[in-house]
């Protein structure tokens, strides 16, 4: 059973829960649950384990980055998991919002960008799938992962303006619509083309 009773733990990440994610609108009870339960400082490097909770994406030793914390909160609260679903997270590199999501889901597939980007392997079509980070498109092998009428939720990149967005998966494109204007690290493998325009 999904614990969504908050309990004393980390002043710190208490304090992200009560000045960053409430707030901010988040405060679905089984997502502040989890990022209750779930250390933050033990996705970063060394280095920024005595930061990890503030309001602040962080660069990561292999490339990526951690969204800041209320980004994480927003994506899983939009989600609404399912106990039975399959989640696929597109993870930046981090791991910290598959770890988020994995006793809300049935099963979480964690990939990483190049890993999406590549054909699946088969298996169960995905229910759910998170991105965490923003992209200016979504790759076709990773959409082709997805059940039909999948939910989405994503970053995305327009005019260099970064968004929380959620859709669904309609005729094998996403369809997405969004959200909220926030602060998300981009995910460069997910950059469209660039071509020459007149």
């Amino acid at each position: 059973m999904l614990e969504t009773t908050l309990s004393p733990t980390n002043p710190a990440r208490r304090a992200m829960i009560d000045s960053q994610l409430r707030t901010s609108g988040v405060n679905a009870p089984e997502v502040l649950a989890r990022m209750n339960k779930v250390p933050r400082e033990d996705f970063v490097p060394e280095s920024a384990r005595a930061t990890a909770y503030m309001d602040r994406a962080i660069k990561l030793d292999n490339g990526g980055a951690l969204p800041a914390p209320l980004v994480q909160g927003a994506i899983l609260q939009e989600a609404a998991p399912r106990g039975s679903e399959v989640a696929i997270v597109v993870n930046n590199g981090s791991g910290y919002l598959a770890e988020l999501l994995r006793p809300m889901v049935a099963e979480v597939i964690e990939l990483t960008p190049a890993e999406a980007l590549a054909a699946g392997t088969g298996g169960k079509p995905a229910d759910l799938l998170l991105v965490d980070g923003a992209a200016e498109q979504l790759p076709e092998a990773l959409l082709a992962r997805l059940a039909d009428d999948a939910r989405i939720v994503t970053g995305t990149v327009e005019g260099g303006v970064t968004r929380l967005a959620i859709g669904r998966l309609t005729d094998g494109k996403a369809a997405l619509f969004p959200v909220q204007d926030m602060g998300i690290p981009r995910i460069a493998a997910f950059d469209a083309p660039k071509g020459w325009t007149f």
